[in-house]
């Protein structure tokens, strides 16, 4: 693969660990609404949405009204949690090392908003790497799988889609990827990660992230 000019990070699940307790959590707030959910299911339908994207799927497919209140209330319960928890996944300081020594840009593409990226970040001594190129999805008109986020992102960076890589590890954001005409990574590095569908979306899937560097070029 020829190495890219700029290189896309999400940041829960690819950059961060902390899908686990964002999706225990909010399996418990959904089942609270009335629509019995398991962390499994939560994984499986939200991940990788933002909450604005989560409620709107909980109320197309239940036709319940989540109150006013509801989503901010579980982020802020989602976010302490995982502020007290995450650490940094597993390599990925080196695969961000490697992309930053051999002259590609990067930066962070994600569907949470700016407060917690630059916390999170900042926990897991990511912060650096990145500095102010960090992309929430609440800076578009539409999150993933809509190609918004990433499309932006290129275009603050100044390099075209098609000459991005977009790291990813749920499959609205292989999707938003795909759309905006990007390559894509998958990263299956956990147990609820279903690379399958991952691979279904488009991606070239991984569960080590010492994959990353030879698959993008950089040997």
């Amino acid at each position: 693969m020829t190495p890219p000019d700029l290189v896309i990070f999400d940041c829960d699940g690819v950059l961060v660990d902390s899908e686990t307790v964002s999706n225990e959590l909010l399996a418990i707030a959904v089942t609270a609404l009335g629509w019995p959910t398991t962390t499994a299911q939560s994984h499986q339908r939200f991940r990788g949405r933002s909450m604005r994207s989560t409620v709107e799927i909980i109320e197309a497919e239940t036709g319940i009204s989540v109150p006013d209140g509801w989503a901010l209330e579980t982020r802020a319960q989602i976010r302490q949690a995982v502020i007290e928890t995450v650490t940094a996944i597993t390599g990925i300081h080196t695969v961000v090392e490697r992309v930053s020594a051999a002259g590609v840009s990067r930066c962070v593409g994600s569907s949470s908003p700016p407060d917690y990226l630059q916390q999170v970040l900042a926990r897991t001594l990511l912060d650096h790497h990145f500095g102010a190129d960090v992309f929430s999805a609440t800076m578009v008109a539409n999150g993933k799988p809509a190609p918004d986020l990433f499309l932006f992102a290129a275009s603050q960076m100044g390099h075209t889609p098609e000459r991005a890589v977009v790291i990813e590890d749920t499959v609205p954001g292989v999707e938003a990827g795909i759309a905006a005409g990007m390559r894509v990574i998958g990263y299956a590095g956990d147990a609820h990660t279903d690379a399958d569908a991952l691979a279904t979306a488009g991606a070239v899937v991984v569960r080590d992230t010492a994959e990353v560097p030879l698959l993008i070029g950089l040997g």
